[in-house]
C-alpha cells in the first residue's frame, strides 16, 4: 500500500517537473459503478474499520489532526464534536494513529495542525475557518469539515455537514406527491434565506409545482412577520371582498320582497359570511417555511388569523424544525418537514456514557467523519476513491456520500406533525444512490429577490346564491379587488352600485338601505381559535 502511494506521489513530482499541468486533488479518481453503500455505522466494539494489518509494535504513524472551536463562544460545540471523534477513535483506531487537536481560536491553529504534516483534517467547523484552511493547505491534502456553506468547500475540503439544498429538493418533491398546484416561500431576510429560497425555486422547476409568491422577514420580528404573512394571506382584498358580498345579502334582504324559503336560504349565507372576515380562493395551496421553528409558529398565527385555512393550504418545512418543539404547536398540525433519521438508541446510550449529555447532528457527524478518516488512512485505495466512492456509506444518519465538489448528499425522509407533540414518517428516506436522490448542487445556486403573488379576481356570484329574478339587477360579476377603480364592476346595470376599492367608502345607490353588520369577534389562545 505505502510502495503504491510512493510511486503516486514520484509520479506526480515527476508531471509537475515536466510542466505538465496540476490535477486537483481528485484527478487520479475514477467514477466507480454504483453500488450498495458501505456500513461505518458501529453498534458494538467488534466492528473494525479497514481491519488493518499494520497495527503492530514498529508499525509507521499515521496521523490525523482536528481543528474545532475549544475556547471562547463556541467551545460547546467544539466539544461535542471532539467527543464523538475520541468516541471513535477509541472504538475503532489502530494503535499507531496520531491524532492530536488544534483550538481554531487560536491564532496559528491552522499552521500548527498543517505542521503536523497530517494525512487528513477533521474539521474546522466554520466557513471562514473552513475557507482559510483550503487557502493553506496542500491541494491533495483531504478534509473532512462541517460547514454547510457551499463557497468554503471544494479542492480537497469536503462537509459532513446536511446541505440545505438536500432538505428544501426533499420537501419540494414530496409537494409534488402530494398534488401540490402551487406553493409561495416564507424565508428569512438573509443571505442564506435568500440562497434557500433560490434553491426552492430551483427544485420547484424541476418537478413542476409553480412558485406563486416570495415574501421575506426579519428573524424574530414579529411586526415584519405581521405585514408579510397580511400580504401572502392578501387579507386586504379577500376581507374586500366579504364585506361587499354581505353588503349585497344585506341590500337583498332590505328591499326585496322575498319568499319564506329565499329569505331562509339568504339569512343563512349571510350568517355564514359573518363568521369569517374573508371570502374568496387563495392562488396558492402550499406555504413553504424556510426560518427556524420560532419564526414558523409565528408566521403560521398570523396566515391562520388572517383567513389561510388549514383545510386548504399545507404547509411544508426543512430540517431547520429538527429538534424543536414545534410539533407541539397545534397550528402546525399536518405540517411536513424533510430531516434526517433518528439517532440510534445504540449511540445515544454510549454518547451520553462518554459526556453524560444526549448526543445532537454534531455529534453524529463528527462520529462518522472520524470513522471515514480512519477507514481512509488504513484503505488500499486512493484517499479519492475511498472518501468519495459513488455507492455511499451507511453512518449514524443514514445514507451519505461526500462529492469532488466538496458537497455532501445525505438521504433524509419525510415525517408529518401529529398534533399531538410527535411525528410520524410518511416517506422513508432512500436506501442506495442507484437512481440519483438529487439534482441540485449548492455551489450552482443563486440568491432570489421577493415575488409579490398576482392579483386575485374573486367572482361573488361562486361564493352567494341569490334568486334568479334579482341576478340582472344584483348581477355579480368577477372583481378583480387589487386592481384600480373600473366602471365595470357593478352589481347592477340600472342603479349603478359601485363597488369602491376602499371598503370604508359609501355605496351609492337610490334604492340602498343601510343594515348594520355583525362584527366578527375572535379569542386566540395559544393559538387555538375558541368559537363565541
Amino acid at each position: 500500500m505505502y510502495i503504491k502511494k510512493f510511486f503516486v506521489f514520484l509520479t506526480l513530482l515527476l508531471l509537475a517537473a515536466c510542466g505538465a499541468p496540476q490535477e486537483d486533488w481528485f484527478g487520479g479518481y475514477r467514477e466507480l459503478e454504483t453500488g450498495s453503500p458501505a456500513q461505518i455505522q458501529y453498534s458494538s466494539q467488534e466492528t473494525q474499520v479497514g481491519r488493518p494489518s499494520d497495527n503492530f509494535l514498529g508499525a509507521p504513524v499515521h496521523r490525523m489532526t482536528v481543528l474545532l472551536p475549544l475556547s471562547g463562544d463556541n467551545a460547546a460545540t467544539g466539544q461535542t464534536i471532539r467527543t464523538s471523534i475520541e468516541t471513535a477513535v477509541l472504538q475503532n483506531a489502530p494503535r499507531n494513529l496520531s491524532v492530536s487537536f488544534y483550538d481554531t481560536e487560536s491564532y496559528n491553529a491552522i499552521n500548527d495542525a498543517l505542521s503536523e504534516n497530517p494525512e487528513i483534517i477533521i474539521g474546522p467547523v466554520f466557513s471562514d475557518d473552513a475557507r482559510a484552511l483550503r487557502n493553506l493547505k496542500p491541494d491533495n491534502l483531504p478534509v473532512l469539515s462541517f460547514t454547510s456553506d457551499a463557497s468554503s468547500i471544494g479542492k480537497g475540503v469536503m462537509t459532513m455537514a446536511l446541505m440545505p439544498t438536500n432538505s428544501i429538493e426533499t420537501i419540494v418533491k414530496e409537494m409534488f406527491y402530494d398534488g401540490i398546484k402551487s406553493f409561495i416561500i416564507v424565508a428569512p431576510n438573509t443571505s442564506s434565506g435568500k440562497l434557500m429560497a433560490g434553491t426552492a425555486v430551483s427544485a420547484s422547476e424541476i418537478y413542476n409545482v409553480p412558485v406563486s409568491g416570495i415574501f421575506y422577514y426579519n428573524e424574530n420580528d414579529s411586526e415584519s412577520i405581521k405585514n408579510i404573512t397580511k400580504e401572502a394571506s392578501m387579507n386586504d382584498s379577500r376581507v374586500a371582498a366579504n364585506t361587499k358580498a354581505r353588503e349585497v345579502l344585506s341590500d337583498i334582504l332590505t328591499n326585496e320582497l322575498l319568499t319564506i324559503i329565499e329569505k331562509s336560504s339568504m339569512t343563512i349565507q349571510l350568517e355564514n359570511l359573518s363568521k369569517s372576515d374573508t371570502l374568496g380562493n387563495l392562488p396558492y395551496d402550499a406555504v413553504l417555511f424556510l426560518g427556524t421553528s420560532d419564526d414558523t409558529k409565528n408566521i403560521a398565527s398570523f396566515l391562520r388569523y388572517y383567513g389561510v385555512d388549514a383545510k386548504d393550504v399545507r404547509f411544508y418545512g426543512t430540517a431547520v424544525w429538527e429538534g424543536s418543539d414545534i410539533a407541539n404547536d397545534f397550528t402546525m398540525y399536518g405540517a411536513k418537514y424533510a430531516t434526517l433519521p433518528e439517532i440510534s438508541y445504540e449511540f445515544t446510550n454510549l454518547y451520553e456514557q462518554m459526556s453524560g449529555k444526549a448526543p445532537n447532528r454534531l455529534a453524529t457527524f463528527g462520529y462518522d467523519a472520524a470513522n471515514m478518516a480512519i477507514g481512509m488512512i488504513y484503505s488500499d485505495k486512493s484517499n479519492a476513491a475511498y472518501l468519495l466512492d459513488p455507492s455511499g456509506y451507511i453512518g449514524l444518519d443514514g445514507l451519505f456520500r461526500l462529492k469532488p465538489t466538496g458537497e455532501s448528499e445525505r438521504a433524509l425522509q419525510v415525517v408529518q406533525l401529529t398534533g399531538s407533540g410527535s411525528t410520524r414518517i410518511v416517506r422513508n428516506a432512500p436506501q442506495n444512490f442507484l437512481a440519483p436522490i438529487y439534482n441540485i448542487e449548492q455551489h450552482n445556486i443563486r440568491p432570489t429577490g421577493a415575488k409579490k403573488l398576482d392579483p386575485i379576481e374573486i367572482n361573488l356570484g361562486d361564493y352567494v346564491m341569490i334568486p334568479e329574478r334579482f341576478q340582472s339587477k344584483y348581477k355579480m360579476r368577477a372583481t378583480n379587488i387589487n386592481s384600480e377603480y373600473d366602471e365595470s364592476m357593478f352589481f347592477n346595470q340600472e342603479n349603478l352600485i359601485v363597488l369602491p376599492e376602499d371598503t370604508g367608502q359609501a355605496i351609492v345607490s337610490p334604492d340602498f338601505i343601510s343594515v348594520p353588520l355583525e362584527r366578527v369577534n375572535r379569542t386566540y389562545i395559544d393559538s387555538l381559535e375558541i368559537e363565541e
